[in-house]
C-alpha cells in the first residue's frame, strides 16, 4: 500500500492511496483459501471444492470484499499518520471509470483512490483559575413553603355538586363546554367539551374565569376577552375573542386542613416532615437554576479563552440541527422572515455563531475531560436511563431494549453526564464567589440557558383554547 499526503489545509487532509494489483491478488488468494475450507457445494466434499470453481462462482464478490477491507486498512493508516482523531467520517473517492474498476476487480490493475479527512484541532489546555463565577444562594422563605403545601392540598381537595339553583362562586369547580370565535369565525384550538375549571385558579386567560362567577348549571354565557400580547400562538396574541360557554356543572370545594393527616395522605409521617421535604424540593429547584447560571458563566469564560480552527463538517452538522429546529418552530408558530427586522440572512449568521460556539466548547470540554481522565460509570448511565424510562410508563421494556441495541443512542445518554462531570472538574479550579439573592432576583432574567438549549427557539406553545400563555 502506497500512501501519499496531497493536501494539508487547516484541518483538512487529503491522501492518495495506491493498492497494487499484486497486493490485492495476494489478499484475494488468502481470502479464497479461507473460504475454501468452509464452503459447501453440491457434488463436493466439505473443504474439497476446487479453487478455480470458487473463483468462478464468488471471485468478483470476494475481490470486492478484499477491496473494501483494504480501504478500511488505508483509513486506519491515515488516522495513525494524521496523529490525531478524525472530526468526521473519511470521504473516499474511487475512480469513476467503470472499465478501470472492472480491471481492479478482475485483479488486472492497481486501485488508485483518494481519501479526504478532517482532523480535530490540537487544543492546548489553558489556565482557568482567573475565570470568575458567582454562585447565587437563595434561602427559601416560609411563605413559599406555605404556598407549595397549599397547592398540594388543593390538588387533593374534594368537590361536591352545588344545588340546581346555586350560583358559581370563586373557588368552585365548573364544568364547561365552549366555542371560541374571532369576528364570528371559530379558530383552531378554541373549542372543547367537558372542561373542568376552578374559578380563581388563573388557569385560563385573564378575564375569563371572573365572568363565570354567578352563573348556574345550564346557563349559556358569551365571554369577551383578549389574548395576552405575549400569548404563544402568534395568530391569537393581543387579539379580542368571544367564547360561547355552556355551564354543565358546578361543584363547591370541600374544607381541607393543613395538618398531619394531610401529610400522611401525601405519604409523609407528619406536617413537620412534609415541610422539610417541600423545602428540600424547592431548594433543589433553585439550585438547578443557580447551577445553570454558573455553568453559563463558566462556558462564557471558556469561550473567551479558547480560539482555534473548527472542523467545517462538525460546524455544518451542528448548524443544520439548530437551523432545522428554528424553521420548525417558526412553522409551528406561523412565523416567516417577511417583515422581520433581522431577516433570514442575519438570523442565519447569528445561529451559525451559536453552532460554532457549541462545537468549540464541546471540543474544549472533551479535551479537558480526557486529560483529567473524567469517567462516567456504568451505574450512572443506568440511573439516567431509569430516570428517562419513567417518562414512558408501560413501555419500559421496549425502552431499555432500544438502548441495548443502539450504542449510539446510549452514547447520547452518556454525553451530558460526561459534560456535567467535566464542568464540575473545571469549577474546582476557577474563582467562585457567593452572593445571597432572593428567589425573584435569581429568576429575574428567566431560567438560565445552558449550551444544550441556547440555540433553540421558543418553547412549544400551549393549545390555544382559552388557556393563558405561561
Amino acid at each position: 500500500m502506497q500512501l501519499t499526503q496531497t493536501l494539508a489545509e487547516g484541518l483538512k487532509r487529503q491522501y492518495k492511496v495506491v493498492l497494487s494489483a499484486q497486493d490485492l491478488a495476494s489478499r484475494f488468494e488468502t481470502e479464497i483459501e479461507q473460504i475454501r475450507g468452509r464452503v459447501q457445494l453440491n457434488g463436493f466434499r466439505p473443504g474439497k471444492v476446487p479453487t478455480a470453481h470458487i473463483k468462478k462462482l464468488y471471485g468478483r464478490s470476494i475481490m470486492a470484499e478484499v477491496v473494501q477491507n483494504s480501504v478500511t486498512d488505508a483509513q486506519k493508516k491515515i488516522t495513525e499518520e494524521a496523529g490525531t482523531k478524525l472530526a468526521a467520517e473519511p470521504k473516499v473517492v474511487f475512480p469513476e471509470d467503470e472499465a478501470t474498476i472492472n480491471k481492479v476487480l478482475a485483479g488486472e490493475a492497481d486501485l488508485d483512490f483518494s481519501v479526504d479527512v478532517e482532523v480535530l484541532p490540537h487544543i492546548s489546555i489553558k489556565d482557568h483559575s482567573h475565570i470568575e463565577v458567582t454562585r447565587e444562594v437563595v434561602t427559601v422563605p416560609e411563605k413559599d413553603i406555605d404556598e407549595a403545601i397549599q397547592r398540594m392540598a388543593n390538588a387533593v381537595r374534594t368537590f361536591t355538586p352545588r344545588g340546581e339553583k346555586e350560583k358559581a362562586k370563586d373557588g368552585d369547580k365548573v364544568t364547561i363546554d365552549f366555542v371560541g370565535t374571532m369576528n364570528g369565525v371559530a379558530f383552531d384550538g378554541g373549542t372543547a367539551q367537558g372542561v373542568d375549571l376552578v374559578l380563581g385558579s388563573g388557569q385560563f386567560i385573564p378575564g375569563f374565569e371572573e365572568q363565570l362567577v354567578g352563573t348556574k348549571v345550564g346557563d349559556e354565557k358569551t365571554i369577551k376577552v383578549s389574548f395576552p400580547e405575549s400569548y404563544q400562538v402568534v395568530d391569537l396574541a393581543g387579539k379580542p375573542a368571544e367564547f360561547a360557554v355552556t355551564v354543565k356543572g358546578i361543584q363547591a370545594p370541600g374544607d381541607i386542613a393543613i395538618d398531619d393527616e394531610l401529610a400522611q395522605k401525601m405519604g409523609v409521617e407528619s406536617l413537620e416532615k412534609m415541610r422539610e421535604v417541600v423545602k428540600g424540593g424547592l431548594e433543589g429547584e433553585l439550585f438547578q437554576v443557580t447551577r445553570q447560571k454558573m455553568k453559563r458563566a463558566l462556558l462564557d469564560g471558556l469561550d473567551a479563552l479558547y480560539t482555534f480552527d473548527l472542523p467545517p463538517t462538525m460546524v455544518e452538522q451542528e448548524f443544520a440541527a439548530v437551523w432545522n429546529q428554528v424553521l420548525a418552530d417558526m412553522q409551528r408558530d406561523g412565523k416567516t422572515f417577511e417583515g422581520d427586522e433581522k431577516g433570514e440572512a442575519e438570523t442565519r449568521t447569528e445561529y451559525r455563531k451559536i453552532a460554532e460556539r457549541r462545537v468549540r466548547l464541546g471540543l474544549v470540554l472533551a479535551e479537558i475531560g480526557e486529560k483529567a481522565e473524567v469517567k462516567v460509570q456504568d451505574d450512572e448511565v443506568t440511573k439516567a436511563l431509569i430516570e428517562r424510562a419513567r417518562q414512558f410508563p408501560g413501555q419500559e421494556k421496549q425502552f431499555f431494549e432500544f438502548y441495548r441495541k443502539n450504542p449510539q443512542a446510549l452514547a447520547e445518554i452518556r454525553a451530558p453526564l460526561f459534560e456535567e462531570k467535566v464542568v464540575d472538574h473545571i469549577l474546582g479550579s476557577v474563582k467562585i464567589s457567593e452572593k445571597s439573592v432572593t428567589r425573584e432576583e435569581l429568576l429575574g432574567e428567566g431560567e438560565a440557558e445552558d449550551e444544550a438549549t441556547e440555540a433553540k427557539a421558543a418553547k412549544p406553545k400551549k393549545a390555544a383554547k382559552a388557556k393563558k400563555a405561561e
